[in-house]
């Protein structure tokens, strides 16, 4: 099973760095690079362990996924429920922790893809194409962790945990 990590270190706390990762809507989108739009299901109207969402991403890519850990501000973890016809699995976690310049942010994600004949040259790829939609989002949400507007919403959003 393939893993795909990348970090960042930004100049915020751990708690406000969790909290810029969990942003919502129109503030969202002012960072993450992935999604086309993004919502909770079920009546849920924020992030917390055993909440589904449904992502799009800019590719048009359609998941549900649902959160398997939510520990602010340490870290947060997810499962696709449905996705692309060619991942089996599709998990990953992103971690906040302290840094003498801020915060370090680790994401990871792992991954199998199917059908099992074609596996070894879809994981090749995917690891590839993965690598890169991961860097370009952690480089957005460390945009957004210098942004006057995503950090007002994430103070506001820290402050319900």
């Amino acid at each position: 099973m393939p893993v795909v990590e990348s970090s960042v270190v930004v100049p915020i706390p751990p708690d406000l760095a969790f909290a810029v990762s969990q942003t919502s809507g129109e503030v969202r989108m002012r960072w993450d690079t992935f999604i086309r739009s993004q919502h909770h299901l079920d009546g849920a109207t924020r992030a917390a362990k055993g909440v589904r969402t449904v992502t799009v991403s800019r590719r048009g890519a359609r998941m549900t996924s649902e959160y398997v850990s939510f520990n602010p501000p340490s870290n947060v973890g997810m499962k696709v429920l449905d996705g692309p016809w060619f991942f089996e699995k599709l998990g990953g976690g992103w971690r906040f922790s302290p840094h003498p310049d801020g915060t370090l942010a680790v994401w990871k994600y792992n991954f199998t893809c199917r059908p099992a004949i074609i596996r070894p040259i879809a994981e090749w790829i995917g690891v590839r194409v993965t690598q890169r939609d991961i860097d370009r989002r952690i480089a957005g949400f460390a945009r957004g962790c210098t942004d006057p507007v995503v950090i007002a919403a994430a103070r506001e959003l820290a402050q319900r945990w």
